[in-house]
């Protein structure tokens, strides 16, 4: 992994007492061009928005703000009892357009970061998340495309059994959503959909026995901080 230094002034401390992540969030750019422009532009003071690291689309890693400060890159969201996702997180943004596959050399580097970071942090498989994840209807990335089952089966991302489970039931489906982490304040299709972004990409229509089936083992198996005081 080929780590380079770009650093970027848009950073602050961790607040609410935190002084290391326990989150690693992923992104993608959203911009043509390669890694350039978007390097350019979070490292703009007036953009006012920032990542920990930047991958490209051939690997290379750069490095943008220390680990241990607080980057400018989830913005509004909520992921289990916090708000302030800045303060818990790393975040990686991945150079991508949005549309287009991610290069297998540009997930080699994406799977040696987060190891690395996950490891020194202490950081488990269920803190590994999508940046869509904490902010549904908001925010799309790291989109379709991006592989999370790769990340689970190196144990570096959770995964559910999708076996079928109860009768569908918008509340029921909630309840076990807001346990594994998904607290946004969205509506019943907003939050499906987001559900499905991450572990059922290509799925369409109605909440059914699959999507009850995998948040119910999510919710069972890797539960979220629910229970820890809002921050």
């Amino acid at each position: 992994m080929t780590v380079v230094d770009r650093p970027s002034p848009n950073h602050g401390p961790r607040r609410d007492g935190r002084t290391r992540p326990d989150l690693v969030m992923i992104h993608y750019t959203a911009m043509q061009g390669g890694p350039e422009p978007a390097l350019t532009r979070l490292c703009l003071p007036e953009a006012e928005v920032s990542a920990h690291y930047l991958i490209g689309e051939c690997g290379t890693v750069f490095r943008l703000v220390e680990e241990m400060a607080r980057a400018w890159h989830a913005g509004a969201g909520c992921w289990g009892a916090s708000s302030d996702l800045n303060s818990r997180s790393v975040g990686i943004e991945l150079s991508n357009d949005g549309f287009s596959p991610f290069p297998a050399a540009q997930m080699d580097a994406l799977e040696d970061l987060v190891g690395d970071i996950c490891r020194r942090h202490g950081i488990g498989p269920a803190g590994l998340i999508g940046h869509s994840d904490a902010a549904p209807g908001r925010k799309i990335d790291p989109g379709r495309r991006f592989d999370w089952r790769r990340l689970a089966r190196r144990g570096l991302a959770v995964w559910p059994d999708a076996e079928p489970g109860d009768a569908p039931d918008a509340a029921g489906f909630r309840a076990l959503a807001q346990m594994a982490g998904y607290t946004a304040d969205v509506d019943d299709g907003t939050l499906l959909g987001a559900v499905r972004l991450r572990f059922r990409p290509w799925a369409s229509g109605p909440l059914d026995r699959v999507d009850m089936g995998l948040i119910a083992d999510l919710a069972a198996r890797f539960p979220v901080d629910a229970g820890e005081a809002a921050v």
